[in-house]
């Protein structure tokens, strides 16, 4: 079965850095586009960047030019690279992929920026 496991969520005040990974599994990584998403608290769960299978990627606005989407093909792996991270970045991120019409997302990461 499909499985992706988040980590390197954590606590790191305002200007401070994070990189996320992404562990997929039970996919062919390689042709998947990958995806990260957060959701604070009682907001919607937003789209934060997206990376295709070709390595092209798009990123929402509020991160553009602080956050960098890549993957390791090798390792099965997806990245987000956080910079400059505010209080607003505090959230649960979580990983995404798809298959056809079928969604897979994994556990999510917390991730809290303190002032």
């Amino acid at each position: 079965q499909v499985q992706l496991v988040e980590s390197g969520g954590g606590l790191v005040q305002a200007g401070g850095s994070l990189r996320l990974s992404c562990a997929a599994s039970g996919i062919i990584f390689s042709i998947n586009a990958m995806a990260w998403y957060r959701q604070a608290p009682g907001k919607e769960r937003d789209l934060v960047a997206l990376i295709t299978s070709g390595g092209s990627t798009n990123y929402a606005d509020s991160v553009k030019g602080r956050f960098t989407i890549s993957r390791d093909n090798a390792k099965d792996t997806v990245y987000l690279q956080m910079n400059s991270l505010k209080p607003d970045d505090t959230a649960v991120y979580y990983c995404k992929t798809a298959q056809g019409r079928i969604s897979y997302w994994g556990q999510g990461t917390q991730v809290t920026v303190s002032s």
